[in-house]
């Protein structure tokens, strides 16, 4: 059986380079043929999936959140198993799986060969993402840290961004169906997740990412709000973000679904597993057990 493992040098601090021996010597324990590929770029990463899924058995690859992403793009409708090594900042995905942080545990679950068919987001048909799409207060940082701040400071840096570019809340059009369910308001920040994790923080706690069920929440906001109103919202937001996106709370909006579609301004951004994704309208349906994974047996999901 052949493999090919892609990793990104810059994900993180830059350690996974320097463990790139030991990765090879474990995974040729397993794997006939080992090629191992160093990515220049995002769009390198996509590019080396795409042509790999028609040459390798098994895709393995080491980054973030973000890469993970990549690899789902790359990968598209077509159907490979893939083994993630993570080593990014914050690694959501890969606390939502159970799979270890840790280079030894992350290579121990590949090696013990069990996979299984998680779910993963389609976003307006062709846009492919893992455990979240979001949009509104503080969902830029992910993709506008600059990665030398990463490197030297790991989370701290996304929170030094969003002080710095995200004080302001910008207030934009909220119509979202799922679920049976229609709201119709203004918001300050929407996620749609599929995962347990948000930016570290355990936002979804009572989530899986094999129940065919996508979980959405909207901080709402009137239009034109008074000064106390904003203040507010920083309240709101850090009450998801500590004790989960069910909180019983009036300004907050909680829906469930296997599909999702929200109608917003053209100029609103979204993220896409911390990757700058596309702007207004948009429709997400889950695929249910699409990414077959090598996850760790007998773990929640």
């Amino acid at each position: 059986m052949d493999c090919i493992y892609l990793y990104n040098p810059n994900s993180g601090k830059g350690k996974i380079k320097k463990k790139i021996p030991y990765i090879r010597k474990k995974l040729e324990e397993k794997f006939e043929r080992v090629d191992i590929v160093e990515t220049e770029s995002a769009h390198d990463f996509k590019q080396r999936v795409r042509e790999s899924v028609d040459k390798y058995d098994t895709i393995l690859f080491s980054g973030g959140d973000g890469t993970f992403n990549n690899v789902l793009e790359g990968v598209g409708d077509r159907e490979i198993p893939l083994g993630y090594i993570p080593s990014g900042t914050t690694n959501d995905i890969a606390h939502s799986l159970g799979i270890p942080r840790n280079i030894k545990g992350a290579l121990k679950v590949i090696l013990d060969g069990y996979t299984e068919g998680v779910d993963c987001m389609r976003v307006n048909g062709a846009h492919y993402v893992m455990y979240i799409a979001a949009a509104g207060a503080f969902t830029e940082v992910t993709y506008n840290t600059p990665q030398k701040s990463k490197r030297a400071l790991g989370w701290i840096a996304y929170a030094i961004q969003g002080l710095k570019k995200n004080m302001k809340l910008d207030i934009f059009p909220v119509h979202c169906s799922c679920g049976g369910k229609e709201v119709d308001t203004h918001g300050v920040l929407v996620f749609v997740m599929n995962g347990r994790m948000v930016a570290g923080m355990p936002v979804n706690k009572e989530g899986s990412m094999c129940d065919g069920a996508l979980e959405v929440a909207i901080v709402k906001q009137v239009k034109k709000p008074n000064f106390f109103q904003r203040m507010g919202k920083y309240l709101s937001i850090a009450a998801i973000m500590f004790f989960g996106a069910r909180i019983k709370k009036k300004d907050v909006e909680f829906l469930l679904g296997d599909s999702v579609k929200i109608e917003t301004g053209e100029d609103v951004v979204w993220d896409f597993d911390g990757e700058e994704g596309i702007r207004g309208n948009i429709e997400i349906e889950v695929l249910k057990g699409r990414v077959k994974m090598f996850v760790p047996k007998n773990k929640k999901i």
